[in-house]
């Protein structure tokens, strides 16, 4: 197939390319820059120059691909709102040229839009469209572009890691550099789900090539992990000190992402599992934390 992947210059999105080069896809990444473009060429894809506020430039790369991985977000929590907004116009784009072809079309979305009780893990049959959260519209816009035609899938993620980097982890550990300690809420007994970036690379190309339209994934290998579990190993880590802070604390200390510090947001993958026969085997988030070169 000939794969268009937006993102792809990104954390998870080169780990994409990969996979998908490796079973030989052919893979066209979209870029913003000359050195995006020339990482692309060098890993053995074609560059397509622009960008996610581009929409003539998503319109193009759609309409000459076989399927499309959006996995491109604009990482700015301090304008959240804005930028899903800018994640549901570039669905939207891409959903236009591919509307009625049955080429597959994978948004990206969290694990928490799958919670439907507190406290229990996320499953996949699980949305609803009234969520609060500014990142229920990538799933909204899905199902609006499934409506219309469009073969379109949702992959949802935890935390994503390696050893370089752990999604919002990677920001807790530059929170805890700027004030000296590493800090959880409470008792810091709330989970966060995680997977290693290579499980996650390979689900997306399960998804892409087995995968049916309206089907959601989540690519969690682990389903939950006290973020008490989380600081400890940071603290040994980075060698700051270990605190408790309050909900109030948090908020000041962690910025936009304070209310994640103390969500707690396990998350399943039984049935993603099972449909695309995918058994994750990375390391776990601890061990790569444990190794990570702070």
């Amino acid at each position: 197939m000939r794969v268009f992947v937006t993102g792809a210059t990104g954390f998870i999105g080169a780990f994409v390319v990969q996979e998908l080069l490796g079973a030989g896809h052919q893979v066209v990444g979209l870029a913003r820059s000359e050195a995006g473009a020339e990482a692309l060429v060098a890993a053995g894809a074609e560059a397509h120059r622009g960008d996610l506020e581009d929409l003539d430039s998503l319109r193009q790369g759609a309409s000459d691909a076989d399927g499309v991985i959006h996995l491109g977000f604009v990482h700015d929590f301090s304008r959240f709102v804005e930028v899903c907004e800018i994640d549901r116009r570039a669905i939207e784009a891409l959903g236009a040229e591919l509307s009625g072809s049955n080429r597959p079309l994978i948004v990206t979305s969290g694990t928490g839009m799958g919670t439907a009780i507190p406290g229990r893990p996320a499953t996949e049959d699980h949305f609803d469209p009234s969520h609060p959260h500014p990142r229920a519209m990538t799933e909204i816009t899905g199902n609006r572009m499934l409506e219309l035609g469009v073969n379109v899938m949702a992959m949802r993620l935890p935390q994503v890691h390696n050893t370089l980097k752990q999604g919002l982890v990677s920001y807790a550990i530059r929170v805890a550099r700027q004030t000296g300690s590493v800090a959880y809420v409470g008792e810091g007994l709330n989970r966060w789900p995680a997977v290693h970036v290579q499980d996650c690379a390979l689900l997306y190309r399960l998804a892409l090539e087995n995968g049916s339209a309206g089907e959601r994934y989540h690519a969690v290998g682990e389903e939950g992990i006290t973020v008490k579990a989380i600081a400890e190993s940071l603290s040994r880590g980075l060698g700051l000190p270990l605190r408790s802070v309050s909900a109030e604390e948090a908020a000041a200390q962690f910025g936009p992402l304070g209310g994640f510090i103390a969500t707690d947001m396990p998350a399943s993958s039984a049935w993603t599992q099972d449909r695309m026969e995918w058994h994750p085997t990375g390391t776990d988030l601890i061990s790569d934390l444990d190794q990570a070169q702070y």
